[in-house]
């Protein structure tokens, strides 16, 4: 068994590689997924990564966790019998670093589905729930915005997934439930406005911008489900999404 790496980003990718090798999905999501995905990382947008995020398809959450036990990482045993079904996490002792292994969804402020969107040997999430998942936290932080920016800043949205951010997907979601569209387009917006916050060049500036607006505008321009027209009635006189300590048990 090779050592866990004290560099968060190999580290990473020798996880992903060892569930690759042995023909399981292990995609990563978080900051170090963002990461993987950037050809350069400007000095305005760089930061720390911490701690690894994983995304495994509903029912695979039993191999994931013999593989991050086999692969050195410690389980959170009271927490993950109570709610293995839906996430785990797992301790790098030596390092001070948490593993959380989210299993058919992403669930923290909202829940982002993602069960029929993984494939085997992905590295990472597709970008579309990349973004999402960065971008579902009502209480959006200062890293969250840098991993947002570096995303909009290295991909441009398009209709299709690989190298773009798929913004017909983020569309697709927002238009089912106007809670996680609030949310999204609320962030969305927010990021924009905090665009000039960075030192980052007028064209860098603009393209960020301008790939914000594109997504914007192609949640606006979906059909809304009747759910989400319900909802919206209501506005926020109700909460419209939860407290990551209500997710948990």
């Amino acid at each position: 068994m090779t050592e866990i790496l004290a560099d968060i980003v190999p580290e990473g990718e020798r996880l992903v590689s060892l569930a690759q090798g042995g023909g399981s999905t292990l995609a990563l999501l978080g900051g170090v997924a963002v990461r993987l995905h950037a050809d350069e990382v400007p000095p305005a947008l760089d930061r720390e990564y911490h701690d690894l995020d994983f995304a495994v398809p509903k029912g695979r959450g039993g191999d994931a966790s013999a593989l991050l036990r086999g692969a050195g990482y410690e389980p959170e045993v009271t927490f993950n019998a109570m709610n293995g079904k839906e996430r785990m996490i797992f301790h790098d002792v030596g390092h001070d670093r948490q593993i959380d292994l989210f299993i058919g969804a992403f669930r923290m402020c909202h829940q982002i589905p993602f069960a029929d969107r993984l494939k085997p040997g992905d590295t990472t999430v597709p970008l579309a729930e990349l973004l999402l998942t960065k971008l579902q936290i009502v209480q959006l932080n200062e890293k969250d915005v840098r991993d947002t920016m570096l995303l909009f800043y290295g991909h441009d949205v398009a209709d299709h997934d690989g190298d773009a951010v798929n913004g017909d997907r983020v569309a697709a979601l927002c238009a089912e439930d106007w809670g996680l569209w609030r949310t999204i387009t609320g962030n969305v917006a927010r990021c924009a406005e905090m665009v000039g916050d960075y030192a980052l060049p007028d064209a860098d500036r603009a393209r960020i911008s301008g790939r914000m607006d594109s997504v914007l505008a192609r949640i606006d321009a979906a059909s809304k489900s009747r759910g989400w027209k319900l909802r919206a009635k209501i506005g926020e006189r109700k909460r419209w999404y939860e407290l990551p300590d209500e997710v948990v048990h």
